[in-house]
């Protein structure tokens, strides 16, 4: 085995568990006859919106680390075999990946060695000689340290499409027992510079049509599930507010994967990847279904029902807000309503305008009717009554009988 494919298999199985890579969002064209093109695409085994699957070269610079984070397979402490690439070799890679049309982009993220100044700066070495060498329009999304210089950031976002700083640990308390040498303020201030640089950036372009990209695909982050103690309505909380504030485009999500036995963390026997699944589900209701925190969880329920998905346990949590009626009620309502989805509501009010809407319509729009039966009012439906208990659906749809369900039984008779 060559000295350099022994660096990219230790480096890209190191990497796999940095979940903060996504599809792009950018647009990057190809205008001078330069190498590659980020417009409209994306990256590493991701999928765009359309459901196009692209891929990315997702690897780390090294992992050798100064830190000993408890989570980390990387850490100072954990016996694994370290390695690190220079500059010129994940630049050689990224060109040659490229050009055997392995990949559409580069995902670089690192341990950190020396200081955080230090492994930035070589990150940020690499993508400018992408960018200004060669040329290479092609989609880079950089790990931003913790704690660099903020000329160091400001160079990253100019040369970069994505920036990640990864929280990992949802709470400054839980950080302080799993990795104590690092802390929330590190971590929160590039977030914050970056939001700010991006924000004069796009105020600039508005004046000057010379003004240079910066951040175009925006930051991401990623939380560990499972890893510390906090609630579901802790970890859903924290992404919200990064949302609101720093304008994050994504937040990721990691079930903590058991590395050794540790009294810092929890003594799992595999990933909790189905509370991940959920935590993810109940992500996208916050950012396109309209729903807030405290109507996915409440004090009484303060983690995620493992058993069904958070939307429909919301409609049954709530049986006074259903049966939601297609012809009458509004978009934000209709959107609540399980088995209907945002193309799905968007069809239902322009179409109820030109006519009243029936199951069959439904049906046509793309509706999943086996759930929604039950919680709506249209015509070609039995109507529905409120004077019953709400588990018999729920373990009916557990048990994913509701296609034999009774056309009589519904979850309000």
């Amino acid at each position: 085995m060559s000295k350099i494919l022994e660096k990219l298999t230790i480096l890209s199985d190191a990497a796999k568990y940095d979940a903060s890579c996504s599809s792009s969002g950018s647009k990057r064209a190809n205008a001078s006859k330069g190498l590659g093109n980020s417009d409209g695409v994306g990256i590493c085994h991701s999928y765009t919106e359309d459901g196009r699957c692209v891929s990315l070269l997702k690897i780390l610079f090294t992992n050798h680390c100064i830190y000993d984070c408890a989570y980390c397979v990387s850490r100072r402490t954990n016996d694994v075999k370290r390695a690190a690439f220079t500059v010129e070799e994940v630049v050689d890679l990224t060109i040659n990946f490229y050009r055997r049309n392995y990949i559409e982009g580069l995902f670089l993220s690192s341990g950190i060695f020396k200081n955080a100044d230090y492994t930035m700066e070589r990150l940020v070495r690499v993508a400018k000689t992408l960018r200004t060498v060669h040329n290479f329009n092609g989609y880079i999304h950089l790990k931003a340290i913790p704690g660099a210089s903020p000329e160091l950031l400001h160079e990253a976002g100019l040369y970069s499409d994505r920036l990640s700083v990864n929280i990992e640990i949802p709470s400054e308390a839980s950080l302080q027992k799993v990795a104590p040498e690092k802390n929330y303020s590190d971590i929160i201030t590039p977030m914050n510079y970056l939001s700010g640089e991006k924000d004069r950036y796009i105020d600039d372009k508005l004046h000057f049509k010379s003004t240079p990209q910066f951040l175009p695909a925006g930051q991401s982050t990623q939380l560990i599930v499972g890893a510390s103690p906090e609630s579901d309505t802790q970890i859903l909380r924290l992404a919200d507010d990064l949302y609101k504030t720093q304008k994050l485009k994504r937040v990721y999500y990691s079930g903590y994967v058991p590395i050794q036995t540790d009294n810092r963390v929890p003594l799992l026997s595999a990933p909790p990847l189905l509370r991940e699944n959920r935590i993810y589900q109940a992500d996208w209701l916050l950012r396109f279904y309209k729903f807030s925190v405290d109507e996915i969880l409440d004090e009484k329920n303060p983690n995620l029902d493992l058993d069904i998905d958070p939307k429909l346990g919301y409609a049954l949590r709530h049986p006074e807000k259903f049966p939601v009626d297609i012809n009458r009620d509004d978009y934000e309502m209709i959107l609540r309503v399980p088995g209907i989805g945002v193309k799905s509501a968007k069809k239902i009010i322009s179409s109820r305008f030109h006519q009243r809407l029936n199951s069959d319509h439904l049906h046509k729009i793309g509706v999943v009717l086996k759930r929604a039966r039950y919680f709506i009012s249209c015509p070609g439906l039995p109507a529905q009554q409120k004077d019953h208990q709400m588990i018999d659906i729920k373990q009916l749809i557990i048990a994913g009988e509701t296609a034999q369900m009774p056309p009589q039984l519904s979850l309000f008779g």
